[in-house]
């Protein structure tokens, strides 16, 4: 069965084409669709300094989703403001350092989540100015922090231990939005 954002997008492109005018909006292709389901992450560790490593883990599936939208959980939000990892982080390509400050909102459904601006929105409205969702490759490592990562990151912050939250990925369909 297609998704309604499927069965809209392949409807304005047919009337678009019948009638000889074909908008960008409609000659996209519609976004890929993860089955209703998107990417988790939870707390993994508590480190030094009031640090957090936050990431998948054996329940997350970053290329189809793994929790159903419809679920009510929190946003893992970002501010990057470019601190430096304290004593005791080593950043790595699977455990960069986030160069900020994660936090979770009220849990919400991944449904509310329309886009990657909707979600950021969420972020900017709870907790202020240059907040916006945790992304899978915020995690930075190497000289000067220059290469990007994947799979967790450490920041600072406090996070509650035993939940998931709803993280971005870039590069896969596997966002709230996506469905």
């Amino acid at each position: 069965m297609r998704s309604v954002k499927t069965v809209l997008a392949l409807g304005a492109a047919a009337l678009a084409a019948a009638g000889g005018l074909v908008t960008p909006a409609a000659a996209a292709a519609p976004a890929a669709d993860s089955g209703g389901k998107a990417m988790t992450w939870t707390l993994m560790a508590d480190g030094p300094s009031g640090t957090v490593q936050v990431g998948g883990g054996p329940l997350s599936n970053p290329y189809q989703g793994d929790t159903a939208t419809t679920t009510a959980l929190p946003v893992l939000c970002l501010r990057i403001d470019g601190r430096l990892a304290p004593a005791g982080i080593t950043p790595g390509f699977y455990a960069g350092w986030a160069r900020g400050e994660v936090a979770a909102t009220n849990p919400l459904r991944g449904t509310r989540l329309t886009s990657r601006a909707a979600a950021d929105g969420v972020c900017a409205n709870t907790f202020g100015t240059g907040w916006r969702m945790a992304e899978f490759h915020d995690g930075r490592y190497g000289p000067d922090l220059e290469s990007s990562g994947g799979w967790s990151f450490w920041a600072y912050g406090d996070v509650p231990a035993g939940t998931r939250f709803w993280t971005a990925i870039n590069d896969q369909p596997a966002n709230p939005w996506n469905n």
